[in-house]
């Protein structure tokens, strides 16, 4: 049993920090800009709550954070209440958080100052991966750091690589992003087709998902979005904002990023619909408004 923060109760952390704490068997004290998010929470699976991340961090050997943005990042991290004032030498700070490879690079030269290790560790999977304690983790930091928590990571993932030095996990995630905008809206494109061929969607997916044109997004958004149904996982809002990290870092290492700029536009539109809630899926409402 390790002695665990968890900064960060979203739809992401919450469950997160519950697998931490049941499925680890790890000694898990919470801390949410929100309080009330983070008595729920001890409430729900015991523990204790902290009144800011300094409090949180205080002789813990992990401490795991889920927020919204880089800002959000460094305020709990180097803010003027933020977990590294605390963090112990030797421990290790795993980030959750999708956020710009930058602001990974930069808090793991600060934490190294400090004595302790900074893993930049987005995840994919979703509400419902994290809910199932299923998510894929992809990790940037140093071997040692990784070897050390990769078996408390695993409480809440199926799968967790090491990727590289400090930055390598935001990038790859940033690649995960860039294929799923791709797949969503080609997906929406070929239901919105089959639809004005008059075609039975459900009959074309059940063989088109056998083939080469198979994937988990057409495995499970079709049927949701044939139904024009889309309050099932992550929200354009925040596929906006990563879409937003991949560009930038595009401008800056020179890829060329012509269709996920594409998309980035296509779910701006369904924002402007009223969709910013909406899972990305969506994206087939624009095709047909």
């Amino acid at each position: 049993m390790a002695s665990v923060a968890f900064l960060g109760l979203g739809v992401m952390g919450y469950p997160m920090a519950g697998h931490l704490r049941n499925k680890g068997g790890h000694d898990v004290t919470v801390y949410n800009r929100t309080t009330a998010k983070a008595e729920q929470w001890v409430g729900q699976h015991g523990g204790r709550f902290a009144a800011t991340p300094t409090e949180a961090a205080e002789g813990k050997d992990f401490v795991f954070s889920c927020v919204g943005n880089d800002d959000d990042l460094r305020s709990v991290t180097i803010g003027a209440n933020g977990a590294f004032k605390a963090m112990k030498k030797g421990a290790v700070y795993i980030d959750n958080t999708t956020a710009s490879a930058e602001v990974a690079r930069e808090l793991a030269e600060k934490a190294s100052a400090l004595g302790f290790s900074f893993l930049d560790a987005p995840v994919s999977g979703g509400q419902a991966g994290a809910e199932n304690g299923v998510l894929t983790v992809m990790v940037g930091g140093e071997q040692a750091a990784f070897d050390k928590a990769k078996p408390v990571i695993d409480a809440f993932a199926r799968m967790v690589g090491l990727m590289g030095p400090a930055g390598a996990g935001q990038l790859t995630k940033m690649i995960n992003q860039i294929t799923i905008a791709g797949l969503v809206q080609g997906l929406a494109e070929g239901i919105h087709f089959g639809k004005k061929a008059g075609l039975d969607i459900e009959k074309v997916i059940e063989v088109i998902s056998k083939g080469a044109a198979g994937s988990w997004q057409m495995e499970n958004r079709h049927k949701t979005m044939n139904a024009g149904k889309y309050d099932f996982g992550f929200a354009v809002d925040w596929m906006r904002k990563d879409l937003g990290i991949c560009l930038t870092e595009a401008d800056r290492n020179g890829a060329k990023l012509p269709v996920t700029a594409l998309v980035d536009q296509f779910y701006k539109d369904v924002q402007a619909m009223g969709g910013r809630r909406w899972d990305t899926s969506s994206l087939l409402a624009r095709l047909e408004k």
